[in-house]
This record gives structure tokens, sequence and C-alpha cells, in this order.
């Protein structure tokens, strides 16, 4: 969460600077084949997050399906197991804007990050601007909201432990034993599945905002061409300055 802060002040910072110095000063240096391979390593990181998430969803319906058999052991922690998983795959599922969702990535990567061009209104420029920011403030927020309810669940999982310890070693027979031993190792892996969801809110947070400052480099390549051409961008006037 620190990072994120710190990531988010160094940002507006930066911002700031760049908006505080003058015209000349803000003419960027851009590398064609260096924006090309940032779009599609962002691309590409946008889609295994997408496939972790998949992968964290059918591991979590198995986790729930297995604690679903531990019915001899006395005390069960399969209603708390279900409520932490469910917990946090709804965080997931509540993700504002670009999604975990393939189609819906390459789809934002072919319109609004797509490469500026010169068909493109100055409008039509400033509002992709205005949707990628949006795009990077909504991942960084819903990676905290992830990391909040995981967060949330600590104690949660430490009650269920505890608990399950306790039941493993007054275990009358083995079944018992081995049953609470599985019920421990389903907790085990809920947390290693909140995990896997930290990571993935987090790196799609990172990945928004790399593709936000590649694409923020083309458009500003864009903008200068613009302004540099005659006729289109500044032209020089006379102007009286005694009279």
């Amino acid at each position: 969460m620190n990072r994120i802060r710190r990531l988010a002040t160094a940002s507006a910072l930066a911002l700031t600077i760049v908006c505080a110095a003058p015209a000349s000063a803000q003419f960027l240096v851009f590398d064609p084949s260096n924006y090309a391979q940032n779009v599609v390593t962002a691309a590409n990181s946008l889609k295994q997050i997408a496939n972790q998430i998949t992968s964290l969803q059918n591991e979590a319906q198995m986790l729930i399906n297995q604690a679903r058999n531990l019915a001899n052991l006395p005390y069960s922690s399969l209603q708390q197991i279900q409520q932490s998983i469910q917990k946090t795959q709804q965080l997931l599922s509540q993700a504002q804007r670009i999604a975990y969702d393939v189609q819906q990535i390459d789809r934002a990567f072919s319109t609004t990050y797509a490469p500026a061009s010169a068909s493109q209104s100055s409008q039509a420029l400033v509002a992709n601007a205005q949707a990628r920011w949006q795009n990077s403030v909504a991942g960084l927020q819903d990676a905290m909201r992830v990391q909040a309810g995981i967060v949330g669940n600590l104690d949660s999982n430490r009650t269920q432990m505890s608990a399950l310890v306790s039941a493993s070693q007054s275990a009358t027979g083995a079944l018992q034993a081995m049953q609470a031993g599985n019920q421990i190792v389903a907790l085990q892996a809920g947390q290693l599945a909140d995990l896997t969801a930290a990571v993935a809110a987090q790196g799609r947070a990172q990945s928004l905002e790399t593709a936000q400052r590649v694409a923020a480099q083309d458009q500003a390549r864009e903008q200068i061409r613009r302004f540099l051409t005659p006729g289109q961008g500044y032209q020089a006037t006379d102007i009286r300055m005694f009279h």
C-alpha cells in the first residue's frame, strides 16, 4: 500500500513538473521501436493477469468442493473458507473500466491506447488521454481495495487456524486427524489464493500505468508534429511593441 502511495505521489509530482515547464522543455524524445515493445509488453502483462484470475477462480471452486467432503470432524471451517474466497472473488469482479477480460483488453489497446494518428482530432487525443488516466486511477483503487479485503481476512484466517489445530490435537481417530489436516491445507490454499489475487491486482495497476506512459509519449510526438507543421501549429505574426 505504501508502495502504491509513493507511486501515486511520484506520478502527481512528475505531472506537476511537466505542466509547469515551458513549452520548449516539454518535447519528448520518441523511440518508435521502444514504444511498440512497451505496448506489447503491457498488453501481454494484462493478458497474463486475466489468465491468473481464471486459474484462481478454478482453484477456489476446487477448494470449495474439497471442503464439502469434510463432514465427520466435529468442527468445520467450510463456511469461513467459502466466505473469505468469495469476498476476494467479489472484489476482483468489481474491477473498474479495463477489467480482467482478454477481449476488453484487446479493444482498449486498439482504441484508447492505440498509437496517435494524424487523422485524429485534438479533442479525440485529449479524450483518450483522459480515459487512460482514469483507467490508471481505477487500477490503483482496485488494487488497494483487494489488498484491504485480504487484510480483513487475516483475523478470520488466524481464528480458523487456531481452531483447526486444536481439533487436530484433540482428534480421537486417524480420520478426524486427517480431516483436520485437510482443512488446514485448504485454509492455507485459500491464503495463497488471496496472495495471488493481490499480486494480480497490483500487476494490473502497474501495467495500466505503464501503458498510460507509453501512450502519452506517442501522443506527445503527434502533438509536436502538428505544432511544427506549417499552417497547423504556431504561425508567426508581426506585432508592434512600441507606439
